[in-house]
């Protein structure tokens, strides 16, 4: 959890303009890598041809990587712009290929209240994707809410004004594959799987 912790405050920074961002915008999910260190370990982007079917037919998938140990200071992940200011429902489909644990791939729910959230992909509601048996689809709820404070409970999806929300992947290839695949990006019931708008 410690470590959460460091990389969130990290992240803090990049999100000083995602606030205004977060009202009115189509949804856009643009990746970053954190590696202040220059390891090199760590790596975001977005790919053709590995994810699941998308308007374009290119089939884009969110790649996230970090190839060290999780100790090492380093992340992969993206910034979600989404229109709104409350969040109503959270989720992704991920490759059964990649790295599903408790801390990462994450979300990071940051509020107006200043207590962040994480949802782990190992929470949540797992259920295969229709039609391609090597995805899995997870859709987080309240309860799947781990408080960065470790006190202060989730006040429920439409209860709390959200400022920001992150993707973070930061476990290594020392606790699994140290890599996962990302597609159907869920908030607020609207879809990003490829770069710019989602449609």
């Amino acid at each position: 959890m410690k470590k959460f912790l460091v990389i969130a405050v990290a992240l803090a920074l990049v999100l000083v303009t995602f606030s205004s961002a977060f009202a009115g915008q189509d949804l856009k999910v643009k990746p970053w890598v954190y590696d202040p260190g220059k390891t090199g370990i760590s790596e975001a982007k977005w790919v053709t041809g590995v994810g699941l079917p998308d308007g374009g037919s290119s089939n884009h998938s969110l790649f996230l990587s970090k190839m060290g140990l999780t100790s090492d200071n380093a992340a992969g992940g993206a910034t979600v712009e989404a229109g709104g200011g409350t969040l109503t429902e959270l989720g992704f489909d991920y490759r059964n290929d990649g790295h599903c644990g408790a801390g990462a791939p994450r979300f990071n729910v940051y509020t107006s209240t200043g207590v962040y959230y994480f949802f782990g992909c190992t929470y949540g509601v797992h259920t295969p994707v229709p039609d391609h048996s090597d995805w899995t689809r997870v859709r987080f709820g309240p309860a799947d809410a781990v408080p960065s404070d470790g006190v202060t409970a989730f006040p429920g999806f439409g209860s709390v004004t959200v400022t920001g929300i992150e993707i973070v992947f930061d476990e290594g290839n020392n606790v699994g594959p140290g890599f996962v695949y990302l597609d159907n990006i869920d908030v607020n019931g609207v879809l990003a799987g490829k770069p710019g708008n989602a449609k």
